[in-house]
């Protein structure tokens, strides 16, 4: 019988006025403006600067070849609309190639292969310079699930500019020999020199 009068006289519902509950409603805003101040003070878009101790550098050097096919793992997928006469080479001024081609061992076209080479190349002159982003990836063996990344002109020599994996953080430099270009088959030696943690 006590317990049920203290839950009736305790719990039981009231009808508040109009004027208490515009009050109460007024103070939960409020609370919640304060809590919400609070958050976006505390919250940064940027953690707290710490000292960098990196691990011991590494050099790597790597040998490999690409192997290119024009139209299966090389294909232009875009072209500048103009009308020149230094435009007339198979692969015009302004064409965008994107491509996948095998990573191998060897020049030779059944040699093993470790690995794929993708990315993009721009050209971006009339004497067929270009412009390439490529990602040299590799699935087996020492380096397998890592990738270099090269950003730079299609010049004999490409500066290394990140990585994956055991490659995180890589600097370096990629020289490349042609093997063999013709119409239809491109394949490169690579030797790569890569800085990495």
């Amino acid at each position: 019988m006590k317990l049920q009068l203290y839950f009736h006289l305790h719990f039981a519902p009231r009808n508040y006025s109009k004027a208490e509950t515009m009050r109460g409603t007024l103070m939960l805003t409020w609370i919640l403006i304060i809590c919400l101040s609070q958050v976006a003070v505390k919250s940064q878009y940027y953690s707290k600067t710490r000292p960098y101790h990196p691990r011991p550098v590494k050099v790597t050097n790597l040998h490999v070849f690409m192997h290119e096919t024009a139209g299966i793992t090389a294909v232009q997928v875009a072209q500048a609309n103009i009308t020149s006469n230094d435009n007339n080479s198979s692969v015009p001024f302004a064409s965008l190639v994107a491509f996948n081609d095998p990573l191998r061992t060897g020049p030779e076209p059944d040699s093993k292969v470790i690995g794929n080479v993708q990315g993009i190349a721009l050209l971006s002159r009339m004497n067929a310079s270009s412009t390439q982003y490529i990602d040299f990836g590799f699935n087996t063996g020492r380096f397998n699930g890592s990738s270099i990344s090269v950003f730079s002109r299609g010049e004999p020599e490409l500066a290394v500019v990140g990585g994956r994996g055991k490659f995180v953080m890589a600097t370096g430099v990629a020289l490349f020999n042609p093997i063999i270009i013709n119409a239809t088959n491109v394949i490169l030696e690579l030797n790569i020199t890569v800085v990495h943690y």
